[in-house]
C-alpha cells in the first residue's frame, strides 16, 4: 500500500486505497484465470451452493448470491458460526462450499474446516487475501482478492473481495469502478465534513438496502460501529417499515442504499417518507436522485457488487470524521483485533 502521504491517518489512507485494490483484484484475476475457471464450473454444476463468512467477509456474500438466485441457481448464504455450530448437515459432498474471509485464518472458519468429514466433503472453495493462511491451504479451488496490506478495518479487503466474487458471473467492469470510487474520494476531507453535517449530531442512525444493497448496509454499520464506535443499526429495507419505521423522527439519520434497480422506486418512497416525518436522509444510488427533503451521493453507473462496495465510502468517510471528533485514533483496535481468532 502506499504511504500515508498526504493523509492524516492509516485509516482514511486505506480508504483511499480502495480504487488501487479494484485494480489490483482486476490484475489477480487475469493471473488466476485457471482456478477461476474452476470455481466458474463448480458454481454451474454443484447441486447447491453455501456462501459463508464472518463480518465484513460475510456481508460481502450478498451480492453474489442475489445474483446467483436470480439466475436460478440454489444458492444461498449462512454465517459460519451458525454453520458450524447448528447446521453442519446442510454440508453434503455434491455441494459447493464457498468461504470468504479477509484473514483465512477467522476462529470459526478454521473450527469448520477441521471438521469437515475427511474425503466426503463438499468442494471447498477459498476467497482470501493472500493464499498463505489455514483456509487457502485447505481449499479445493483458492482465488487471491490481492487487496495487499490493510491494518484498520475492513475497506481495501472488502472491496477486493466484492471483485472476486462479481467475476464468478462475468467479467465485472473493473476500471470503471475505480474511476468512480476515485470520484467519491476525490476530496475525502470535504466528503467527511459534508456527511458530518447531515448527521449533525444525530444520536440514531440506520443503513437500509435490499439484495446487493445489503452489502453495503451491513457493510457501512459495521465499520461505523468498529471505526467511530458509533451504534449504527443495518436493516434489510421493507424490514424497517416492521416496526422501526416508528423511529422517524428529528434524532433519526438514515442512510438508504438505492442501488438495485428493481427496487429503486421503493427506496425511493421509504426515503421520502424519511424525510417528511424529519429524520435526516442521505439516498446513494447511481444516479443522485432523491425525494425532497433528502441528500443525495452518486456512485455512477455500477451494478450488483461493484455498486455496493462504492456505496459504502460514504459511510466509510462518516466513520472516519466521527472516530476524530470523539477523540478516537481512527481505525485502530481497542478491544477486538484485525483477525478475530477466538469464538
Amino acid at each position: 500500500m502506499k504511504s500515508l502521504g498526504k493523509f492524516p491517518d492509516r485509516f482514511v489512507a486505506e480508504i483511499a486505497e480502495q480504487p488501487q485494490a479494484l485494480r489490483r483484484a482486476g490484475r489477480g484475476l487475469g493471473e488466476q484465470s485457471q482456478q477461476l475457471a474452476r470455481l466458474r464450473e463448480a458454481v454451474a454444476s454443484s447441486r447447491s451452493i453455501l456462501f459463508t463468512g464472518m463480518g465484513s467477509s460475510y456481508d460481502a456474500c450478498y451480492p453474489i448470491v442475489t445474483a446467483l438466485a436470480g439466475r436460478g441457481r440454489p444458492c444461498s448464504m449462512l454465517d459460519t458460526a451458525e454453520l458450524l455450530h447448528f447446521r453442519m448437515p446442510l454440508l453434503e459432498p455434491d455441494s459447493l462450499l464457498v468461504c470468504v474471509s479477509q484473514s483465512g485464518e477467522s476462529a470459526e472458519l478454521v473450527r469448520l474446516i477441521e471438521l469437515l468429514p475427511a474425503g466426503n466433503r463438499p468442494t471447498l472453495a477459498a476467497v482470501t487475501n493472500g493464499s498463505a493462511n489455514t483456509l487457502a491451504a485447505e481449499a479445493d479451488i483458492a482465488l487471491d482478492t490481492c487487496a495487499g496490506e490493510e491494518l484498520g478495518p475492513s475497506t481495501m479487503t472488502f472491496a477486493a473481495a466484492m471483485a472476486v466474487l462479481e467475476a464468478l458471473t462475468g467479467d465485472p467492469p473493473l476500471e470503471r469502478a475505480a474511476l468512480e470510487m476515485e470520484r467519491l474520494l476525490a476530496e475525502p476531507d470535504a466528503a467527511a465534513d459534508q456527511l458530518s453535517a447531515w448527521i449533525d449530531g444525530r444520536p440514531t442512525l440506520a443503513l437500509v438496502g435490499r439484495g446487493s444493497a445489503r452489502a453495503a448496509a451491513e457493510m457501512g454499520a459495521l465499520t461505523l460501529k468498529e471505526a467511530a464506535r458509533f451504534p449504527a443499526e443495518s436493516m434489510q429495507a421493507a424490514q424497517f417499515r416492521h416496526g422501526p419505521l416508528e423511529l422517524a423522527g428529528p434524532h433519526l439519520a438514515v442512510m438508504v442504499i438505492a442501488t438495485e434497480p428493481g427496487t429503486r422506486a421503493l427506496e425511493l418512497k421509504l426515503a421520502g417518507e424519511l424525510a417528511a416525518a424529519g429524520a435526516a436522509v442521505l439516498v446513494v444510488s447511481q444516479d443522485g436522485d432523491c425525494p425532497d427533503g433528502a441528500e443525495a451521493i452518486p456512485v455512477g453507473p455500477l451494478s450488483g457488487g461493484l455498486a455496493a462496495a462504492a456505496a459504502t465510502v460514504p459511510a466509510q468517510l462518516l466513520a472516519w470524521r466521527l472516530a476524530r471528533c470523539r477523540g478516537l485514533t481512527p481505525g485502530e483496535f481497542a478491544i477486538a483485533g484485525k483477525v478475530t481468532t477466538r469464538e
